[in-house]
């Protein structure tokens, strides 16, 4: 399995710039729901883990799970999967985005070529 990696060339970008190849990563479908996702509820079993991210596909969950654990954001227990302290300290930094985001949508609220 390949996880983006800082210095080397991700998707959309040549740079290998360490934030370029973090949103490659979050970009991946599902793979920033799966850090939210416990982040708030705490450690989930596989299971569990799938039924909050909406019934994913067990096969796309595995290879989220396996990358955002190469990526040493989350790890297992004996409670199930969790976050890392880098992890944790990631959704914390994505919170204010999150806010923010909020409010952007609210100010794109009928504007031409947006969906609403």
């Amino acid at each position: 399995m390949k996880i983006p990696a800082p210095g080397k060339p991700v998707r959309g970008s040549q740079s290998g710039a360490p934030i370029m190849a973090l949103f490659d990563l979050l970009g991946r479908r599902w793979a920033m729901g799966i850090v939210w996702t416990l982040s708030e509820q705490g450690p989930c079993t596989f299971r569990e883990l799938q039924e909050k991210c909406d019934n994913l596909s067990p096969t796309t969950l595995n290879t989220r799970i396996a990358e955002l654990r190469a990526a040493c954001l989350v790890d297992r227990d004996a409670t199930g999967y969790r976050v890392t302290p880098r992890g944790r300290e990631l959704y914390e930094m994505l919170v204010p985005l999150g806010l923010w985001a909020k409010e952007w949508g609210k100010d794109l609220k009928g504007v031409p070529g947006t969906q609403s």
